[in-house]
Protein backbone atom coordinates (compact mmCIF):
# COMPACT_ATOMS: atom_id res chain seq x y z
CA UNK A 1 0.00 0.00 0.00
CA UNK A 2 1.49 3.32 -1.12
CA UNK A 3 2.11 5.83 1.67
CA UNK A 4 0.86 8.83 -0.32
CA UNK A 5 -2.76 9.62 0.46
CA UNK A 6 -5.14 10.64 -2.31
CA UNK A 7 -8.25 12.66 -1.54
CA UNK A 8 -10.97 12.91 -4.21
CA UNK A 9 -12.76 16.22 -3.87
CA UNK A 10 -15.49 15.88 -6.47
CA UNK A 11 -19.09 15.96 -5.31
CA UNK A 12 -21.21 12.83 -5.67
CA UNK A 13 -22.23 11.98 -9.26
CA UNK A 14 -19.02 13.37 -10.76
CA UNK A 15 -17.30 10.09 -11.53
CA UNK A 16 -16.24 9.45 -7.95
CA UNK A 17 -16.96 5.73 -8.10
CA UNK A 18 -14.94 5.31 -11.31
CA UNK A 19 -11.95 7.16 -9.88
CA UNK A 20 -12.23 5.11 -6.70
CA UNK A 21 -12.15 1.89 -8.73
CA UNK A 22 -9.15 3.17 -10.67
CA UNK A 23 -7.27 3.98 -7.46
CA UNK A 24 -8.10 0.55 -6.09
CA UNK A 25 -6.73 -0.98 -9.30
CA UNK A 26 -3.52 1.00 -8.75
CA UNK A 27 -3.08 -0.54 -5.31
CA UNK A 28 -4.70 2.03 -3.06
CA UNK A 29 -6.91 1.13 -0.12
CA UNK A 30 -10.03 3.14 -0.94
CA UNK A 31 -12.90 4.18 1.30
CA UNK A 32 -16.04 6.28 0.81
CA UNK A 33 -18.73 7.35 0.97
CA UNK A 34 -18.62 7.37 4.76
CA UNK A 35 -20.90 8.37 7.67
CA UNK A 36 -23.84 9.47 5.51
CA UNK A 37 -26.10 9.72 8.57
CA UNK A 38 -23.69 11.94 10.49
CA UNK A 39 -23.88 15.75 10.38
CA UNK A 40 -21.68 16.90 13.26
CA UNK A 41 -18.56 18.44 11.62
CA UNK A 42 -16.36 17.76 14.64
CA UNK A 43 -17.42 14.11 14.83
CA UNK A 44 -16.94 13.69 11.07
CA UNK A 45 -13.45 15.19 11.22
CA UNK A 46 -12.52 12.91 14.11
CA UNK A 47 -13.72 9.86 12.16
CA UNK A 48 -11.94 11.05 9.01
CA UNK A 49 -8.57 11.44 10.70
CA UNK A 50 -8.94 7.97 12.18
CA UNK A 51 -9.92 6.50 8.80
CA UNK A 52 -6.93 8.15 7.13
CA UNK A 53 -4.62 6.13 9.37
CA UNK A 54 -5.81 2.83 7.85
CA UNK A 55 -6.74 3.88 4.28
CA UNK A 56 -4.90 5.95 1.71
CA UNK A 57 -7.53 6.92 -0.88
CA UNK A 58 -10.83 8.64 -0.18
CA UNK A 59 -13.80 9.43 -2.41
CA UNK A 60 -17.37 10.74 -2.19
CA UNK A 61 -18.86 12.22 0.99
CA UNK A 62 -17.61 13.65 3.27
CA UNK A 63 -14.13 13.94 1.79
CA UNK A 64 -14.77 16.85 -0.62
CA UNK A 65 -15.60 19.05 2.37
CA UNK A 66 -12.47 18.16 4.32
CA UNK A 67 -9.69 19.08 1.90
CA UNK A 68 -8.30 21.88 4.07
CA UNK A 69 -8.19 19.72 7.20
CA UNK A 70 -6.78 16.70 5.35
CA UNK A 71 -4.13 18.89 3.73
CA UNK A 72 -3.14 20.17 7.16
CA UNK A 73 -3.11 16.78 8.91
CA UNK A 74 -1.52 14.83 6.05
CA UNK A 75 1.00 17.03 4.21
CA UNK A 76 2.28 15.65 0.93
CA UNK A 77 -1.10 14.22 -0.04
CA UNK A 78 -2.48 14.40 -3.57
CA UNK A 79 -5.92 15.77 -4.42
CA UNK A 80 -8.27 15.09 -7.32
CA UNK A 81 -11.24 17.27 -8.24
CA UNK A 82 -13.74 15.64 -10.59
CA UNK A 83 -16.16 17.97 -12.35
CA UNK A 84 -18.87 17.75 -15.00
CA UNK A 85 -21.37 19.99 -16.74
CA UNK A 86 -23.55 21.39 -13.97
CA UNK A 87 -26.81 20.70 -15.79
CA UNK A 88 -25.85 17.07 -16.33
CA UNK A 89 -24.71 16.92 -12.72
CA UNK A 90 -27.95 18.18 -11.17
CA UNK A 91 -30.03 15.96 -13.44
CA UNK A 92 -28.02 12.96 -12.31
CA UNK A 93 -28.26 13.98 -8.64
CA UNK A 94 -32.03 14.42 -8.81
CA UNK A 95 -32.47 11.14 -10.67
CA UNK A 96 -30.38 9.27 -8.11
CA UNK A 97 -31.46 10.85 -4.80
CA UNK A 98 -34.81 12.50 -5.62
CA UNK A 99 -36.59 13.17 -2.29
CA UNK A 100 -34.38 10.88 -0.21
CA UNK A 101 -32.59 12.84 2.50
CA UNK A 102 -29.48 12.16 4.54
CA UNK A 103 -27.97 14.08 7.43
CA UNK A 104 -24.72 14.31 5.46
CA UNK A 105 -26.42 16.14 2.58
CA UNK A 106 -28.12 18.44 5.08
CA UNK A 107 -24.64 19.35 6.29
CA UNK A 108 -23.51 19.98 2.72
CA UNK A 109 -26.54 21.83 1.36
CA UNK A 110 -28.24 23.20 4.46
CA UNK A 111 -30.87 22.19 7.03
CA UNK A 112 -33.99 20.75 5.42
CA UNK A 113 -32.18 20.42 2.10
CA UNK A 114 -30.87 16.90 2.36
CA UNK A 115 -32.66 15.95 -0.86
CA UNK A 116 -32.23 17.58 -4.30
CA UNK A 117 -35.78 17.42 -5.66
CA UNK A 118 -37.12 20.95 -5.39
CA UNK A 119 -33.75 22.24 -4.19
CA UNK A 120 -31.99 22.16 -7.55
CA UNK A 121 -30.88 25.80 -7.57
CA UNK A 122 -29.43 25.51 -4.07
CA UNK A 123 -27.56 22.35 -5.03
CA UNK A 124 -26.08 23.90 -8.18
CA UNK A 125 -24.99 27.03 -6.30
CA UNK A 126 -23.26 24.85 -3.69
CA UNK A 127 -21.65 22.78 -6.44
CA UNK A 128 -20.25 25.91 -8.12
CA UNK A 129 -19.04 27.30 -4.80
CA UNK A 130 -17.21 24.08 -3.97
CA UNK A 131 -15.37 23.91 -7.29
CA UNK A 132 -14.36 27.56 -7.04
CA UNK A 133 -13.13 27.18 -3.46
CA UNK A 134 -11.02 24.11 -4.23
CA UNK A 135 -9.38 25.70 -7.26
CA UNK A 136 -8.61 28.87 -5.32
CA UNK A 137 -7.16 26.91 -2.40
CA UNK A 138 -4.68 25.10 -4.64
CA UNK A 139 -3.95 27.94 -7.08
CA UNK A 140 -0.36 28.30 -5.81
CA UNK A 141 0.16 24.53 -5.64
CA UNK A 142 -1.13 23.25 -8.98
CA UNK A 143 1.07 20.16 -8.72
CA UNK A 144 -1.02 18.91 -5.80
CA UNK A 145 -4.42 19.15 -7.53
CA UNK A 146 -5.58 17.22 -10.58
CA UNK A 147 -8.83 18.38 -12.20
CA UNK A 148 -10.63 15.69 -14.20
CA UNK A 149 -13.57 16.70 -16.39
CA UNK A 150 -15.77 13.62 -16.59
CA UNK A 151 -17.48 14.95 -19.73
CA UNK A 152 -14.13 14.76 -21.54
CA UNK A 153 -13.62 11.13 -20.52
CA UNK A 154 -11.55 9.44 -17.84
CA UNK A 155 -8.31 7.61 -18.63
CA UNK A 156 -5.08 6.52 -17.01
CA UNK A 157 -2.47 9.02 -18.31
CA UNK A 158 -3.45 12.16 -16.34
CA UNK A 159 -4.23 10.19 -13.19
CA UNK A 160 -1.01 8.17 -13.24
CA UNK A 161 1.08 11.23 -14.09
CA UNK A 162 -0.42 13.06 -11.11
CA UNK A 163 0.39 10.16 -8.80
CA UNK A 164 3.79 9.34 -10.30
CA UNK A 165 2.74 5.81 -11.21
CA UNK A 166 3.12 3.67 -14.31
CA UNK A 167 0.11 3.30 -16.57
CA UNK A 168 -1.45 -0.15 -16.11
CA UNK A 169 -2.35 -2.42 -19.01
CA UNK A 170 -5.97 -2.85 -17.97
CA UNK A 171 -8.75 -0.59 -19.15
CA UNK A 172 -9.77 2.37 -17.00
CA UNK A 173 -12.82 1.28 -14.98
CA UNK A 174 -16.02 3.19 -15.66
CA UNK A 175 -18.95 2.90 -13.25
CA UNK A 176 -22.46 4.30 -13.66
CA UNK A 177 -21.79 5.26 -17.27
CA UNK A 178 -24.67 6.88 -19.14
CA UNK A 179 -23.83 4.99 -22.30
CA UNK A 180 -24.11 1.26 -22.83
CA UNK A 181 -20.61 -0.15 -22.35
CA UNK A 182 -21.88 -3.63 -23.18
CA UNK A 183 -23.20 -2.79 -26.62
CA UNK A 184 -21.47 -4.41 -29.58
CA UNK A 185 -20.15 -1.05 -30.79
CA UNK A 186 -18.69 -0.14 -27.40
CA UNK A 187 -17.09 -3.57 -26.99
CA UNK A 188 -15.60 -3.41 -30.48
CA UNK A 189 -14.10 0.03 -29.91
CA UNK A 190 -12.59 -1.04 -26.59
CA UNK A 191 -11.10 -4.16 -28.17
CA UNK A 192 -9.55 -2.16 -31.04
CA UNK A 193 -8.26 0.56 -28.74
CA UNK A 194 -6.56 -1.75 -26.23
CA UNK A 195 -5.15 -3.98 -28.97
CA UNK A 196 -3.51 -0.97 -30.61
CA UNK A 197 -2.13 0.25 -27.29
CA UNK A 198 -0.64 -3.09 -26.32
CA UNK A 199 1.00 -3.45 -29.74
CA UNK A 200 2.51 0.03 -29.50
CA UNK A 201 0.67 1.30 -32.57
CA UNK A 202 -0.80 4.20 -30.60
CA UNK A 203 0.82 5.98 -27.69
CA UNK A 204 -0.22 5.59 -24.05
CA UNK A 205 -1.10 9.28 -24.00
CA UNK A 206 -3.88 8.90 -26.57
CA UNK A 207 -7.41 8.34 -25.34
CA UNK A 208 -10.23 6.44 -27.08
CA UNK A 209 -11.77 9.79 -27.98
CA UNK A 210 -8.56 10.81 -29.76
CA UNK A 211 -8.45 7.58 -31.75
CA UNK A 212 -12.05 7.32 -32.87
CA UNK A 213 -12.27 10.98 -33.86
CA UNK A 214 -9.69 10.33 -36.59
Amino acid sequence: MTSTRVFCLGFHKTGTTSVGLALKSLGYKVTGPNWTNESDPEKILELAIKSASTNNAFQDDPWPLLYREMDEHFPGSKFILTIRNEQKWIESVVKHFRADSTRMREWIYGPGRGYPLGNEEIYVDRYRQHISSVIKYFERRPEDLLILNVDEGLDWPPLCAHLGLAIPANEFPIANASYNRNSLGAKTKRYIYWTLRRRGIISWGESPRDIFRR
